[in-house]
């Protein structure tokens, strides 16, 4: 009976798995701050990939963590990158059977942590930021990616990116536009996963967790701009967020389970003070309660094989 007037259904074409691959590995790196989340090799990316593809998953979101960095990151756009080698090897893996996402920011790749080209005095420079935006998106669709994810919340950022791929002849390539994006705290797992050398904090740039006004005027920018889905980051502190963007937009709107509030949930279980399955079945059902057509989770792969109300 409770299956029968379920309001609100979690499934596996509805969850995109975030993957971490560092150049220069040669076997999984475990990450210690998210249990069970590993930096892959290339050869085991593909193997996630396939994976993810088989569980009918809706996509995969690649981040790739250079070896060596500078201040432009420049890694993120060699053709011999980690993240554009990357990208061309699971689109050749899956093909389209499972959509390949890039992340578009420059965080990974430059020495100071930040998610654009820094200015003399040490601020990011927008306007500069935004070429090198558009020039990685760009590679990233000849490369075979289906999805560009811009999410260093620089002004003008999808307007750019659009340009840019429109002119190459890209048209058809999605943007996933990382619309709400607030500077928090739950952001700390996520830094070890790629390996961050950021120093400070990013809220010159990234929203005031207060703020929900802010969080429509930045919709409504993306939204003119040419955004093809709005994204609302962190999720599960920002429930009320999610709705209002819900609410605000046709557009489909995504939700991004960060790794704070997963390892929150990995960490309780491992002491045995929550059952892990049921709690972040729990997490990602409250996420789409909110008003989220798609969520990027870690628990992807992991709540299709183990809960039943996913796969239903």
């Amino acid at each position: 009976m409770r299956g029968l007037v379920r309001e609100t259904s979690v499934e596996p074409r509805q969850l995109v798995l975030p993957l971490f691959v560092a150049e220069g590995l040669t076997e999984p790196r475990p990450i210690g701050s998210m249990p069970g989340v590993v930096q892959h090799t290339l050869d085991t990316l593909r193997a996630a990939a396939t994976e993810a593809a088989e569980a009918g998953l809706g996509g995969v979101m690649l981040f790739g963590i250079p070896e060596h960095k500078d201040a432009t990151g420049s890694g993120a756009l060699a053709d011999d990158g980690i993240l554009n080698v990357a990208v061309r090897a699971v689109s050749a893996e899956v093909g389209d059977d499972c959509l390949v996402m890039t992340d578009v920011c420059l965080d990974e790749f430059t020495d100071h942590g930040h998610c654009g080209v820094l200015t003399p005095d040490g601020t990011v420079d927008n306007d500069a930021t935004l070429q090198l935006y558009a020039e990685m998106a760009v590679q990233h669709a000849e490369a075979g990616a289906h999805v560009v994810a811009p999410s260093g919340m620089m002004d003008g950022q999808v307007g750019a990116i659009r340009s840019a791929l429109d002119a190459s002849g890209h048209t058809d390539i999605a943007i996933l536009a990382y619309a709400v994006k607030y500077a928090s705290a739950f952001y700390g797992p996520f830094r070890e996963a790629v390996s961050s050398s950021l120093q400070g904090d990013r809220k010159t740039y990234q929203q005031d967790p207060a703020n929900v006004r802010e969080a429509l005027r930045e919709l409504a920018l993306d939204e003119a701009e040419g955004a093809d889905i709005v994204m609302v980051k962190p999720a599960l502190a920002y429930l009320d967020v999610i709705r209002a963007v819900r609410e605000a937009t046709r557009l489909p709107v995504a939700a991004y389970n960060v790794s704070g509030e997963y390892s929150m949930v990995e960490a309780a279980a491992a002491q045995g003070w929550i059952d892990r399955d049921t709690a972040a079945a729990e997490v990602l059902t409250s996420i789409r309660r909110a008003g989220a057509d798609l969520i990027l989770t870690y628990w992807a792969l992991q709540q299709t094989r183990r809960t039943p109300e996913l796969r239903s």
